[in-house]
């Protein structure tokens, strides 16, 4: 058994530094914490993905729906499912994406992985 006190793990501020906690075949768990007025702008990535809020309040957007979302809301987004993600005063999320990688995801190099 693996496990992580999520409050106290250092995440560093901003969308560029995640703090990937745990990735395999089965799963990637990865922590992100936005500054106040920072965004994951929109996007959508090849897996499942579980968002959980942390910290803070964090705007979860996907096509025309929104949610104001605190601290213990979880969120779940299907396979290429388009999303923003936002914190007018910041957040820390947990990010659960699965399987990893999943179909069709490709990783640098331009060739599938």
């Amino acid at each position: 058994m693996r496990s992580w006190n999520l409050s106290e793990i250092e995440a560093p501020e901003g969308t560029r530094d995640p703090v990937v906690l745990h990735s395999d075949e089965e799963g990637r768990a990865v922590m992100i914490r936005l500054g106040p007025g920072q965004q994951l702008g929109e996007h959508q990535v090849k897996e499942h993905a579980f968002v959980v809020v942390l910290e803070g309040r964090a705007r979860l957007g996907s096509g025309d729906e929104a949610l104001d979302a605190g601290p213990g809301t979880l969120a779940f987004f299907e396979p290429n499912e388009r999303r923003v993600i936002s914190s007018p005063e910041g957040a820390r999320l947990l990010l659960i994406l699965s399987p990893w990688p999943g179909e069709g995801h490709y990783r640098g190099g331009g060739g599938p992985s």
